[in-house]
């Protein structure tokens, strides 16, 4: 016996160095799996894509756990025999990236445009490096078995060549279109951000209902009464009786200092309960009124500006910030005598996710993607959908999971998706920032070219100045990584469509429906056929881990402390698709103990058996034959329930099947066999025991791989496979 299993079981130790020799076998590779026959190249294949981690700094809890589950499919199938691929990048994550550049030059008191585009970038690159390094670093600490040779990143050369494709494809399928719309623009960041990067916070407001004029016949109520100084048009219910009299009437006054002409139209979309079921319409700052304004042509009436101050009104009003504006509107409409009431409100604000500032709806000369025309799809692979068929983006978007070509795991987050997608607008794909990829347009007077880049080298060509939105290279993902847009990549023919998606289930507007977008688009197929939403990690206590509350936990900390096993184990037990997880360290402390207990029992096995033990030709004793029986029923039960993707009750089964039935029950027994027992009795135990240890670190092996990959280098023989991570599912 190896005298390492006298001392407990150290992870500190063992845990780069297991690592280290799966990396140089080369066997996270299935290439190289099939050049060494320990898969067969017709086997079936299963593939997965890493969800990237932005290069915005450090891995955290909620990447450990989806790095945890999605090894565990990745080793699983592998252990099946399976063409077994899992592709990692990182994405560039365009604003999120800039804006922490940003941030670090400000402390320096250094502004992107004293640096220029080219040397801000060199900075931004430099950055994003270093953060690749560190969460490349943490992956393979989480013990990640991905295909490293096949790494990819959402700005590098292959995947500018995708995305370049793809525009130049949607922009000929006259599905990208150049329109001054409504953008959410982030008055901080300089730059639109799309609806899903919006976050709606509830704060206490004001509800303020007034007349325009002392002549104007009825009142209206808003929140914002600053921005009534753009109005064009009062809006109606066509059914409120209160109001039919006006419709199509036009009135003019002086408003705070702005001059103001609006119309009465009549609009299915008014609530006629909500204050006092007349809505003013500022169509160029308000989404929904700039709607309202589409269906009655109404004009368009800019009053706040990029900065978000008003440009227009009275003194204290015109040149200052919208919310000293709205004082200054409200004290002079109650100096006019126009203010009729004033109510305490909670009011949803929009901010921008990553600078928090409010977000202004503005009209913007912008790139969009239409959602909703017709264009032919040349080729299907889409229940219910034949090739040449005249669809919209949006009707691929929804068939795919309502014929359950993917399904979405837990069911509860498909009604979701399909709610989002079935009110999903044109889709803003242009940032006014300069780190990601840059529109491919260029522009000569009043020529325009599409192309990575100009027609000629007259010099006179100018590409456009904004940067695409970062999910239009991301939602290029599954199929950009193997090797697409070559029609003739074996990856692409051999791996795609991938088998599963697992990703968080904060994301599925963000990525898993902009996938699905282009996938079904570009491929006329879906990018996965299942979809696996994890929760949140939350404290022990169940909080969101923030700054503010002082209980974000490292998990690099927690693995030099307790080992990768332990914490993966704590990750996943209990721990079901769609469903949070409180990560209790008292928790990782109990799966660090396991794994001594595992330690341990195969301590006692070695010292007990010896390899030829392991004859297959030994004849079983009755009561190791009833024991096989259950261990084959147990086997059974788990392999059904790991394609079921049930991992938090296996890694349940497996803790109470190793610690209590197998170390309790079957080991104390084993004692007694080994004093008094018969001969056949003896072998037939050592056998049995050599043998279930061996299928149970196998069956363990996806949860726990680093331990495992250890015990099984000393229990293992000449007719087995020399690392663990290559064996073989055991059969029942």
């Amino acid at each position: 016996m190896n005298e390492k299993f006298l001392s407990p079981y150290n992870a500190q130790k063992t845990e780069d160095a297991i690592y280290k020799k799966w990396e140089e076998s080369g066997f996270f590779n299935p290439d190289e799996m099939i050049n060494a026959q320990l898969t067969q190249p017709d086997a079936e294949s299963f593939s997965i894509v890493l969800p990237p981690p932005n290069v915005t700094g450090t891995l955290h809890t909620g990447h450990a756990s989806m790095l945890a589950i999605e090894d565990i499919m990745v080793r699983y199938n592998r252990l099946l025999g399976k063409k077994t691929l899992w592709i990692p990048g990182t994405d560039h994550a365009a604003i999120a990236t800039q804006s922490k550049v940003e941030k670090l030059l400000q402390k320096e008191k250094i502004r992107k445009h004293d640096l220029g585009r080219e040397e801000f970038l060199k900075k931004v690159n430099e950055f994003a490096q270093n953060s690749h390094d560190t969460i490349i670093a943490q992956c393979k600490k989480m013990g990640a078995s991905l295909d490293w040779s096949r790494e990819a990143y959402t700005l590098d050369e292959q995947r500018e060549e995708a995305v370049y494709t793809a525009f130049k494809k949607m922009y000929d399928d006259n599905l990208i279109y150049r329109k001054e719309r409504i953008v959410n623009w982030d008055t901080k960041g300089q730059t639109t951000i799309s609806d899903d990067e919006v976050v709606r916070v509830d704060r206490p407001g004001k509800m303020y209902t007034f007349k325009y004029s002392h002549d104007f016949p009825f009142p209206i109520a808003t929140t914002r009464p600053e921005t009534k100084l753009g109005d064009t048009a009062v809006a109606v219910h066509p059914d409120d009786k209160r109001y039919q009299q006006y419709i199509g009437n036009e009135y003019s006054f002086n408003f705070a200092g702005a001059d103001v002409t609006v119309k009465i139209v009549a609009d299915e979309h008014v609530d006629p309960e909500f204050g006092v079921g007349a809505l003013g319409v500022t169509p160029a700052h308000s989404i929904a009124d700039w709607e309202i304004a589409e269906r009655h042509n109404l004009p368009l009436k800019q009053i706040i500006n990029e900065y978000g101050k008003m440009t227009i009104g009275m003194e204290g009003v015109k040149d200052t910030k919208v919310a000293q504006a709205r004082e200054s509107v409200v004290a002079w409409l109650e100096s006019e005598g126009l203010l009729i009431e004033t109510e305490d409100i909670i009011q949803s604000v929009g901010t921008a996710e990553r600078t928090g500032a409010v977000i202004e709806p503005l009209p913007k000369l912008q790139w969009w993607i239409d959602v909703n025309k017709k264009f032919t799809l040349p080729y299907s692979n889409i229940d219910g959908i034949t090739s040449g068929s005249q669809v919209t983006l949006k009707e691929l978007m929804l068939q795919v999971v309502e014929n359950e070509q993917i399904k979405i795991m837990p069911a509860q987050f498909e009604k979701q998706y399909l709610h989002w997608i079935n009110n999903l607008r044109d889709w803003n794909i242009s940032r006014q920032i300069w780190f990601g990829h840059r529109i491919p347009v260029w522009y000569k007077g009043e020529e325009i070219h599409v192309g990575a880049h100009a027609p000629d080298d007259s010099g006179e060509w100018v590409q456009d100045e904004d940067t695409l939105d970062t999910w239009f290279s991301s939602g290029l993902w599954t199929f950009s990584t193997l090797g697409w847009p070559n029609l003739d990549s074996k990856d692409l023919h051999t791996y795609h469509p991938t088998q599963v998606l697992e990703t968080g289930y904060d994301i599925l507007p963000f990525w898993v429906a902009r996938m699905i977008l282009m996938t079904t688009y570009l491929l006329g197929d879906i990018p996965f056929e299942t979809v696996y939403l994890h929760g949140l990690v939350r404290d022990a206590q169940g909080r969101k881990m923030s700054k503010s509350l002082g209980n974000i936990i490292n998990p690099v900390d927690l693995i030099e402390k307790y080992g990768t096993d332990a914490l993966r184990m704590a990750m996943i037990v209990g721990n079901g698709p769609g469903n949070d997880v409180n990560l209790d360290e008292n928790k990782i402390k109990a799966y660090s103990k396991f794994g001594n207990k595992l330690w341990n029992i195969t301590r006692f096995i070695l010292t007990e058996t010896h390899v030829s033990d392991d004859n297959d030709l030994i004849e079983f004793s009755p009561r190791d034959k009833e024991l096989l029986n259950e261990q084959q029923t147990l086997i059974s039960e788990i392999t059904k329930e790991m394609d079921e993707f049930k991992y938090y009750i296996v890694g349940e089964k497996l803790y109470h099947y190793i610690w209590h039935t197998f170390a309790d029950e079957i080991l104390e027994e084993s004692k007694n066999i080994f004093e008094n027992g018969n001969e056949i009795e003896v072998m037939s135990r050592k056998h049995f025991l050599r043998q279930t240890l061996k299928t149970m670190l196998i069956i363990l092996h996806p949860f726990m791989p680093f331990i495992t990959e250890e015990i099984w280098q000393d229990i293992k023989n000449d007719t087995d496979r020399d690392i663990l991570m290559t064996a073989l599912w055991p059969k029942y």
